[in-house]
């Protein structure tokens, strides 16, 4: 995937994903916005982008009306991003995953303590559940779910930070799910596999509510997961509950070797049940498959997925590949559009930027996979400070 100019991108931001929006000079803006997150050096504040809109004064401060106390609806722009999203890229499946972003203080709208899997200790941050449509060529972010603590829905920050009263203080389970099952409802056409690159939810309950809404799941899960397989899988081990780390370091008869970038890779896949559940957890779901994938040489790096065993082992790994692919793309784009750089206090600002902020990566993304079209204008006049 090449990467694309500035103009390439500007040529790309679909202009009509704003014919929501009730005003024309709200609909101006939204365009101005998104050619200024995508022309911004550094950080993508609210200041950052008005520099590249002129940089006047009143201008910052228009910026920061429309996006932190406009009353134009995210939602409506959302479905229309899924839909080209969709029209781009043919996806496979949703990839929904947290973003924890630390802060320095506790003044932006939902900062707590959070446990961050990928540095291992708990830091005060943001965080965030995002729903990509993703294909093996690239994936889009289209919805997304701030997670809020207890303290953010008592009646003094609620007010202040501007949280609706319909938004409450979930578990990490219901933010994920919420923010998936949403998705899934707005697209037309039958229901997508949702991987949940997100370790450490339960996965009884995800596979429960998964399987009462009919949408196969295939669900990243921790090493120290105990699962129980069939005795004939593991001779000697009754049916006593196992780590799924151990059960992958026992099970050598079951590893298959296959080609990777830069050598090989191993995986597995076995048919294990939950303990702790009627019937294993199949009520919900159907039967579970544990399928590990890991670099030849560090089986200690092993991705474990719990999923449909209807999926197959193949079928899983397929699916899970599309993880990396998110990886990718939000190591690739997420600084360069600014997905997690909104640092005001307002509910509504930080959907607000963090829509645009989505459409500013689809726009990349089709200037990327695509050549751009001849036909289409590029939005040079809506910044005067960009070059």
């Amino acid at each position: 995937m090449h990467s694309p100019s500035f103009h390439q991108m500007l040529a790309e931001i679909p202009m009509d994903l704003f014919d929501s929006l009730p005003r024309n000079d709200q609909r101006s803006k939204a365009g101005e916005y998104v050619a200024g997150l995508l022309g911004a050096h550094g950080r993508k504040t609210l200041r950052n982008v008005a520099s590249q809109l002129g940089g006047q004064a009143a201008r910052s401060q228009s910026i920061h009306h429309f996006i932190s106390e406009s009353s134009w609806e995210w939602e409506p722009v959302r479905r229309g991003l899924a839909r080209r999203a969709d029209e781009l890229l043919g996806p496979r499946a949703w990839v929904v995953r947290p973003t924890v972003v630390p802060k320095g203080g506790g003044h932006s709208v939902g900062v707590a303590e959070y446990f961050a899997p990928q540095l291992g200790r708990t830091v005060t941050a943001q965080q965030s559940f995002g729903a990509w449509l993703v294909s093996p060529a690239a994936g889009v972010p289209v919805n997304w779910q701030l997670a809020l603590s207890a303290d953010w829905t008592e009646e003094l920050r609620r007010r202040r930070a501007r949280i609706p009263a319909t938004s409450r203080a979930l578990s990490p389970e219901e933010n994920a799910g919420d923010v998936a099952l949403r998705a899934v409802r707005a697209r037309s056409g039958g229901p997508l596999p949702v991987v949940l690159d997100a370790p450490g939810l339960d996965p009884l309950r995800m596979v429960r509510r998964f399987g009462r809404a009919g949408v196969p799941l295939v669900q990243r899960v921790e090493q120290r997961l105990r699962l129980r397989v069939g005795p004939l899988a593991l001779p000697g081990h009754g049916d006593v509950p196992l780590s799924a780390g151990r059960l992958v370091g026992s099970m050598r008869q079951l590893w298959r070797a296959r080609p990777a970038a830069g050598g090989r890779s191993l995986s597995m896949a076995v048919a294990v049940a939950l303990p702790g559940a009627p019937d294993g957890g199949r009520e919900a779901g159907g039967q579970r498959l544990l399928v590990a994938q890991w670099p030849e040489s560090d089986l200690s790096a092993a991705r474990l997925w719990l999923a449909d065993s209807r999926l197959g082992h193949a079928g899983v790994l397929r699916l899970a590949g599309l993880a990396e692919v998110v990886d990718r793309d939000d190591a690739l784009v997420a600084s360069r559009v600014g997905l997690r750089d909104f640092a005001g206090r307002s509910f509504q600002g930080w959907h607000r930027h963090i829509t645009l902020a989505s459409v500013a990566h689809l726009a990349y993304m089709r200037a990327a996979l695509t050549t751009a079209a001849p036909h289409r204008t590029p939005l040079v006049p809506l910044l005067p400070g960009a070059g």
